[in-house]
C-alpha cells in the first residue's frame, strides 16, 4: 500500500512539473527579443485567394529560416475571420490572425495575393481597405501579386508610385486608376516600398527579388536553388524606381 501510494505520489509530481506555467518576465523578455530579430510577413488571405500568389511568396519567405548570418522571416496569414479560408483552387487555410479582432503583431512586410473579387466586391469592402492602409502605413514593404494592386491603388497606397498586375488586366487596371504610372511588360516593379508583380508563377521572382534586395544576391540565389528555380536578376524583365535604390 505505501509503495503504491509512492507511486502515484510522484506520477502526480512528474505530471505537474511537466505542465507549463506562466511564463517568467525573463522568457517574455526572450521571446520579444526573439520576434524583433525576425521580419513580421505578414500574407493577406480570403476566400477566393489564389493558390500560387499566396504559396509562391510564402514559400521563398519562409526558406529564410534556414539561411545563416542574415535576419530571417516569421510568416504568418491575416484574415477577416477565424474561420478556415477556402482559395479558388479549394485548399482550406485557416488563419493565425483575424485583424477585424485580434491584436496583431507588428507587421514589417505586407503581401497581398490575388483573390477572386479584387476587381470589383472586395473593393468596396471599407474593413479590408481601411485595415491595408493601417498595415501597409506600419510595414517597411509592401507587396502584391496579380491583382492584388487593385487593393493598394483603391487603398489610395500607388500615387505617385509606378506598378504592374496581371498582364491581361492591366487595361481594366489602367481604365480603373487612370492617374497612376502603369508598367506593362515586365514581371514586377520596385517602386518606393511598394513591389508589385505581375502573379502567377512570376511571383516566385518577385519574392525572390526582395530577398535580394534584403540579403544580396548569393543569399537569394541559394533560396532559389532550395526550390529548384534558376534565378538571375539579370535576366528577368523588371522595372526599379530611383526611389527604391
Amino acid at each position: 500500500m505505501l509503495i503504491r501510494t509512492n507511486i502515484c505520489l510522484l506520477l502526480f509530481v512528474g505530471l505537474f512539473a511537466c505542465t507549463p506555467g506562466v511564463p517568467t518576465d525573463s522568457e517574455v523578455s526572450q521571446d520579444s527579443e526573439r520576434q524583433d530579430s525576425l521580419w513580421q510577413v505578414a500574407f493577406l488571405i480570403m476566400d477566393g485567394v489564389y493558390n500560387t500568389e499566396l504559396t509562391a511568396p510564402y514559400d521563398i519567405f519562409q526558406h529564410t529560416i534556414f539561411r545563416e548570418g542574415i535576419r530571417p522571416m516569421r510568416v504568418f496569414t491575416i484574415a477577416n475571420t477565424e474561420m478556415p479560408v477556402q482559395t479558388f483552387e479549394g485548399l482550406k487555410i485557416l488563419p493565425d490572425y483575424n485583424y477585424l479582432t485580434d491584436e496583431l503583431p507588428r507587421i514589417d512586410i505586407l503581401v497581398v495575393p490575388s483573390a477572386e473579387h479584387h476587381l470589383d466586391t472586395d473593393l468596396e469592402d471599407q474593413a479590408l481597405l481601411d485595415f491595408v492602409r493601417k498595415a501597409a502605413g506600419q510595414a517597411q514593404y509592401v507587396t502584391s501579386h496579380c491583382d492584388g494592386a487593385f487593393v493598394l491603388a483603391q487603398a489610395g497606397l500607388l500615387e505617385g508610385v509606378a506598378s504592374t498586375t496581371f498582364p491581361a488586366d492591366i487595361p481594366a487596371y489602367r481604365e480603373m486608376f487612370p492617374a497612376l504610372e502603369v508598367i506593362d511588360s515586365v514581371w514586377f516593379v520596385h517602386d518606393s516600398k511598394f513591389i508589385t508583380s505581375a502573379g502567377g508563377a512570376r511571383s516566385f521572382e518577385a519574392a525572390l527579388y526582395l530577398c535580394e534586395h534584403l540579403y544580396g544576391a548569393e543569399i537569394a540565389r541559394r533560396l532559389a536553388q532550395g526550390l529548384v528555380i534558376d534565378w538571375d536578376l539579370k535576366q528577368v524583365p523588371h522595372f526599379i524606381a530611383e526611389s527604391a535604390l
